[in-house]
């Protein structure tokens, strides 16, 4: 196969069936379609080389700088593609989630600007946010920046239209899936291919798969998040169900060792996801003697996180095993154990508590030294995961207050500790955002 370009490679990724004997599906047949194999090595390289192409042909041989609200994938593909266009790259986030990704980008001569957020992804609906602001102005005319704003550019869901929906219904020789199982980050990849499978076939099932609240897997946002982006649309999904980080190691561990896919935990999420919903379907359909089939994408590869996986399961990479975390506590048990403490209390607490409790906000470091609450300090969930990993990070005799930018990831966190034993440790209701909201007292570092 010869190309004269190595952007002329993307698509006609492989479909791939996965094998009965590991999923326990006796009346399905489960699909993985291989974007992890596209050249650039993810999903995103279509929709990336889609939005930027009319950009790039305009721009070839000048100065100019293609820029993405991204800190991922899709800064990769953009950042090679500018690259070989003769342009600069600049990714601009809240906050860069996985180092590999993180030096991967600067090692394809990207440009990082991390602006200090209120939240860890874009929200247009808060004016007050730099990111949006940021967001705002690449819209303004006279930018000299070139502006792909996957978020919120058709092209995104055009890119999987014309690509990766036909594929899958080509290789499975005209017939379409009766179950497409898609995890939702920008929505372009699950809205394109459900568009096009529906116009084939409208009784296909889309089922959306969303981070669970408060956790963290790789280009999926939370049920809360998918809506601040202006591609998502709830009626593409007949479904929308959260999976956790720890499902998607899961997935990925079983999609590596038991069917030689390098998936990345995007993936992983998408095969656990599948399976979990798909088998109450399969014990129905084996009293029907009805066959069904089902695709899920395997968005991209495992080298890139490693230390994501080393973080929350040290077992798979040679460590020792994990200590109590977030993430593996249920929704009933945040809820049984985690205490919320609103604005106005805090503010009391803060002032006369005896003793007064020690404010630990668990955002980026960009994000507090924008804004924070005096006297608070500032340790990064990943560290305060670490912390706990070891045992109660602060004294019983300290009383806590835990704060982030809206009061999911504190209130799991002071579930956790509740559960280890600390007596006094309690989340700021609404997070940072209800205490600006309220007017109470922000500092600059």
């Amino acid at each position: 196969m010869r190309y004269d370009n190595i952007a002329d490679a993307i698509g006609n990724t492989p479909l791939v069936r996965i094998d009965p004997a590991v999923h326990g599906l006796r009346n399905i047949d489960l699909y993985a379609k291989l974007e992890m194999l596209n050249p650039f090595g993810s999903v995103k390289d279509r929709p990336a080389w889609h939005m930027a192409r009319p950009l790039l042909e305009d721009a070839a041989g000048s100065d100019g700088t293609v820029v993405e609200l991204s800190s991922g994938n899709t800064a990769k593909a953009l950042a090679l593609l500018a690259g070989m266009h003769g342009l600069n790259f600049k990714s601009v986030t809240n906050r860069m989630r996985v180092p590999e990704i993180k030096e991967l980008l600067l090692l394809l001569g990207a440009e990082i600007e991390e602006l200090p957020g209120q939240s860890e992804c874009l929200d247009p609906t808060d004016t007050d946010d730099p990111l949006t602001r940021f967001h705002q102005a690449l819209t303004e005319p006279g930018t000299t920046y070139l502006h792909t704003d996957q978020y919120f550019n058709p092209r995104n869901v055009e890119a999987h239209a014309s690509g990766t929906g036909p594929e899958i219904v080509k290789d499975l020789d005209g017939r379409v899936p009766d179950w497409f199982v898609a995890c939702v980050g920008t929505a372009g990849s699950s809205t394109g291919v459900a568009k096009v499978l529906r116009e084939h076939d409208p009784r296909v099932r889309v089922l959306g798969l969303v981070a669970d609240k408060g956790d963290f897997v790789p280009g999926i946002r939370t049920l809360d998040e998918v809506h601040q982006v202006g591609l998502f649309d709830p009626a593409t999904y007949d479904s929308l169900t959260p999976v956790t980080s720890q499902e998607a190691i899961d997935g990925m561990v079983t999609l590596i060792r038991r069917c030689g896919l390098l998936s990345g935990p995007t993936g992983g999420a998408a095969y656990q996801g599948a399976v979990r919903e798909l088998r109450p379907v399969d014990a129905e359909l084996a009293e029907s003697g009805i066959r069904q089939s089902a695709v899920f994408i395997v968005c991209d590869r495992a080298e890139s996180y490693l230390s994501y996986v080393r973080a929350r399961r040290p077992e798979l990479l040679g460590g020792g095993r994990r200590g109590p975390s977030v993430t593996t506590l249920t929704e009933g048990e945040v809820l049984a154990a985690g205490r919320t403490v609103g604005v106005d209390e805090a503010r009391r607490w803060i002032a006369e508590g005896d003793p007064r409790p020690l404010v630990v906000d668990l955002r980026g470091p960009h994000a507090y030294a924008a804004l924070h609450i005096e006297g608070s300090v500032n340790i990064v969930d990943e560290l305060f995961d670490e912390l706990v990993r070891t045992g109660l990070p602060f004294s019983k005799r300290t009383p806590l207050l835990l704060a982030c930018p809206v009061g999911e990831k504190s209130l799991r966190y002071a579930a956790l500790l509740t559960r280890m034993g600390h007596p006094d440790v309690r989340s700021l209701a609404g997070g940072v955002v209800a205490w600006r909201d309220a007017g109470a007292l922000l500092v600059r570092e």
